[in-house]
């Protein structure tokens, strides 16, 4: 690690690999000799051409995904495809059904709800979204358009372990921040979109990774640049899109592949996980994380402390120790560590150490 950065914990905008930082400040004065920045460049031109389509590329070999799906950088953030779903595929008297297990899956639904075309098909709300549904609990309604489901909740720290079973109806999942963490069964999803700035890249611009035939379906009766169908057609440029940040995107989706891909992402990811998880488990009721253990989340280990004087003690000296980011979301409270792909193994074993030490202080 460089003396002078931190182990950053934040959720999101969250810490990048440092080698894909360091290639892009190599090269961002004069890109692939070009004698521009990458900001610079022409979204038109043929040398950002290759660095979207190369980006595309990796993103769908990571995901051994074929050629029936296509990738699309898109803006807005992840709220936008909260809109964009329901207008696209909620349509002729069909309703979007929801699997509300968090913050930011409820407020997918309300804009469907907002729309008049949203169902909810199975919540944990009623236990403060401690658990994700189980596929016993989840009720599609007779006329759904689509099941849609936030896969990773970074505020209560739950993560689906499964993939739900739907049928014929297509599945939709918002992954914005367990995207290519893991190896799943990609290929179960109809589409999955993501804001790249908890595991992708910087904040700015939207994976969305769906089927072809199920992008081409966008009614031309809803304005155009909310039409999936329109930024297939132009390949992520019916406008200028957010070059820097496909850019960055790509290095990162190229990092994960020289890492050796998402199977050697995930045994990291679940190790890192574990020490924290082990820390709450041996800690005598000092620290107690919310989610339930079956649900709990490989990204984000949310816990809280014995008082909020204590927690705000916490933070301070975590900070102090250079683990800068770990307090919980305004809403909640409590303690929030985010251990992406980027975060290496050392900065969660400086935490855990950390941990360690501050209850032996404080208990």
């Amino acid at each position: 690690m460089e003396a002078n950065r931190v182990y950053n914990f934040n959720p999101g905008p969250a810490m990048q690999p440092l080698e894909v930082l360091k290639e892009a400040q190599s090269e961002f004065l004069n890109f692939g000799g070009s004698g521009e920045s990458i900001i610079e460049i022409s979204h038109r031109a043929k040398e950002f051409d290759a660095v979207l389509n190369q980006a595309k590329a990796d993103i769908l070999e990571l995901m051994k995904l074929g050629d029936d799906y296509d990738v699309l950088f898109l803006q807005g953030g992840a709220s936008m495809q909260f809109a964009m779903v329901p207008l696209n595929y909620a349509v002729d008297g069909k309703v979007g059904n929801y699997v509300v297990s968090g913050s930011f899956a409820e407020k997918a639904y309300k804009e469907a709800d907002l729309l008049g075309v949203g169902h909810i098909a199975a919540s944990s709300k009623d236990v403060d979204f401690r658990h994700i549904p189980t596929q016993d609990e989840i009720k599609l309604s007779d006329n759904a358009a689509y099941l849609h489901v936030c896969f990773n909740n970074t505020i209560y720290g739950t993560e689906y372990h499964y993939i739900p079973e739907t049928g014929d109806v297509p599945l939709i999942a918002d992954m914005s921040s367990d995207m290519l963490s893991r190896p799943l069964d990609f290929s179960k999803f109809t589409l999955i979109y993501a804001g790249a700035q908890k595991n992708l890249g910087p904040a700015g611009v939207t994976v969305v990774v769906a089927k072809k035939d199920f992008l081409a379906k966008s009614p031309k009766t809803i304005p155009t640049m909310l039409r999936y169908s329109i930024h297939a057609e132009k390949n992520s440029a019916y406008n200028t899109p957010p070059a820097f940040c496909i850019y960055m995107v790509g290095k990162t989706a190229a990092w994960l592949k020289a890492q050796g891909g998402l199977e050697v992402m995930a045994e990291r990811n679940a190790k890192k996980a574990k020490l924290v998880y082990d820390v709450l488990d041996n800690s005598d009721g000092f620290y107690k994380g919310h989610a339930d253990k079956d649900s709990r989340s490989f990204m984000n280990v949310t816990f809280r402390l014995p008082t909020e004087d204590l927690e705000k003690k916490f933070v301070e000296e975590a900070k102090a120790h250079q683990l800068c980011g770990v307090k919980g979301h305004r809403s909640v409270g409590g303690m929030r560590t985010s251990i992406y792909n980027a975060m290496p193994m050392e900065g969660v074993e400086r935490l855990a150490d950390f941990m360690k030490k501050f209850k032996k202080a404080n208990a």
